[in-house]
C-alpha cells in the first residue's frame, strides 16, 4: 500500500497535468472567441453547453456526475469570461461610463439644489450637509416626490436613506430605484441619535402617544418598550415631521423620536438623548441624479440585476465577481414588480473604476443575468 507522501506526490502530478490542460484549453478558448467575432456570434452558446452536459453519465460514474457538473459550469463560466476579456469591441454600457468619466467636473459640486423627504431638520438635511458645503434644499413629503423634482429639472440632486446599520434597508427606495432612470453620483454616512422630544413643561409620565418615522421606532425599540401598552406609537413620514407634529400640536400628551438639531429648530424640550438601542447607529443616504456622473476616484460601484430562476444562477454571478477579484460590499434581494416569485439582486461593489477588472466586469455582464441596470459609480463619504 502507497503511503500518504506517494499518494499526494500522485495528486501533484495530476494537477499538474490539469493546469497543462487548462492553460492550452484557455488558449483554444481565445480562438473560438476570435472566429465568433469574425463571424459575428455571441459568446454564449446555451445548445453547446447543455449538449456537454448531458454527456456527463456517460462520461464519469453516476457519483461524480453532480461535481463533474459544478466542474463543467465552472469551466464554462471561466471560458466566457475569458472570451468576453478578449474583445476588441467594448459593450455599449463600458463606452457609456467612460464617456461620463471624461464629461464629469473633477470636483464635486460645492452648492446644488438638493431634494429632500421631510422637513427641516430631517436627518436627510444633515447628510445634504454633509455632501454639499451651500445646498438649496428643498423638502418634499415623499421619496416619490423626490425623484419627480430631479425628473421635473425642479432640483439637481435627490438625497435618500438606502439602508441603517440597526433596522437595515429602506426597500421602498430600491423599488423606486428600479422603476425610475437615476443614478447614484455619491453616498455618505451618517452617525444616527435620536432624542425623545416634547413641547414645554410635558413630563415623561404625560406621554400618551409618540410619533416618529417607522425606521427610528424600529430603531429605539428596547427603549420603547418601557412605556408599555398604555402608549400608543404612531409612525409618520418622517423624524422631523414628528417633531413639527408636537411642536404645533397643541397637545401636552404626545411626543416625538427625531435629530438632536430639531430641539432648538422647533424650541422643545428634551427627556431622553440617544435613546436608540445601538451606539453605533449609522444610516445610509445616496444621492442620486437624473445624469450619469462619475467623480475621479469613484471606487464603489450598484448594480441590479434578475438572474434566470435556475439552481446556481446567483452563485455564478458570485463567481464571477471572486474570479476577477473584486469585493462585495452588499447583497440584497428584491421582489421584481408585477412578476410572480421572480426576484431582483441589488449589488455594492468594491472596484475602481479605473480598474481592467472594473472594464472586463461590465463586458460580461448581459452573460451572467437575465436582465441588468447600472445604478452608478461613486465615492462614499465616511
Amino acid at each position: 500500500m502507497k503511503n500518504l507522501d506517494q499518494l499526494r506526490g500522485k495528486i501533484d502530478q495530476i494537477d499538474d497535468e490539469l493546469l497543462s490542460l487548462f492553460a492550452a484549453r484557455m488558449d483554444t478558448v481565445a480562438d473560438i472567441a476570435a472566429y465568433k467575432r469574425e463571424q459575428g456570434l455571441t459568446v454564449l452558446d446555451k445548445k453547446r453547453e447543455n449538449v456537454k452536459r448531458g454527456a456527463l453519465p456517460e462520461k464519469v460514474a453516476p457519483e461524480l456526475v453532480p461535481s463533474a457538473q459544478i466542474l463543467y459550469d465552472t469551466l464554462f463560466d471561466i471560458s466566457r469570461a475569458h472570451q468576453s476579456a478578449t474583445r476588441v469591441e467594448h459593450s455599449p454600457l463600458y463606452k457609456e461610463i467612460q464617456s461620463a468619466i471624461e464629461s464629469t467636473p473633477n470636483l464635486f459640486p460645492q452648492s446644488a439644489t438638493v431634494a429632500c423627504q421631510g422637513v427641516e431638520g430631517a436627518y436627510s438635511q444633515m447628510a445634504a450637509e454633509r455632501l454639499f458645503k451651500r445646498p438649496e434644499i428643498q423638502y418634499l413629503k415623499t421619496f416619490e416626490s423626490v425623484f419627480t423634482a430631479i425628473e421635473n429639472g425642479f432640483c439637481d440632486y435627490g438625497l435618500l436613506p438606502i439602508e441603517n446599520s440597526t433596522a437595515g434597508s429602506v426597500t421602498k427606495i430600491y423599488d423606486l430605484m428600479k422603476h425610475r432612470d437615476f443614478k447614484i453620483v455619491r453616498s455618505v454616512r451618517l452617525k444616527v441619535d435620536h432624542n425623545l422630544v416634547v413641547r414645554k413643561g410635558v413630563k415623561r409620565e404625560d406621554i400618551r402617544e409618540i410619533f416618529s418615522h417607522e425606521q427610528a421606532i424600529s430603531q429605539c425599540a428596547a427603549f420603547l418598550e418601557q412605556f408599555g401598552q398604555d402608549v400608543k406609537i404612531t409612525r409618520c413620514e418622517n423624524t422631523a415631521a414628528a417633531a413639527e407634529t408636537v411642536a404645533n400640536s397643541g397637545r401636552s400628551d404626545i411626543a416625538a423620536i427625531c435629530s438632536h438639531s430639531c430641539i432648538a429648530l422647533y424650541d422643545l424640550d428634551c427627556l431622553a438623548r440617544d435613546i436608540q438601542d445601538r451606539s453605533n447607529n449609522y444610516t445610509r443616504f445616496i444621492c442620486i441624479s437624473k445624469k450619469l456622473e462619475i467623480y475621479p476616484g469613484a471606487d464603489r460601484t450598484s448594480i441590479m440585476m434578475v438572474l434566470s430562476h435556475k439552481p446556481g444562477s446567483l452563485y455564478k454571478a458570485l463567481a464571477r465577481f471572486y474570479a476577477l477579484g473584486i469585493n462585495l460590499n452588499k447583497l440584497e434581494s428584491r421582489p421584481v414588480p408585477d412578476r410572480d416569485f421572480d426576484f431582483m439582486f441589488y449589488f455594492d461593489l468594491e472596484t475602481s473604476i479605473y480598474a481592467d477588472e472594473f472594464a472586463k466586469l461590465l463586458d460580461s455582464l448581459q452573460e451572467i443575468c437575465e436582465e441588468c441596470q447600472y445604478l452608478g459609480s461613486y465615492i462614499e463619504v465616511l
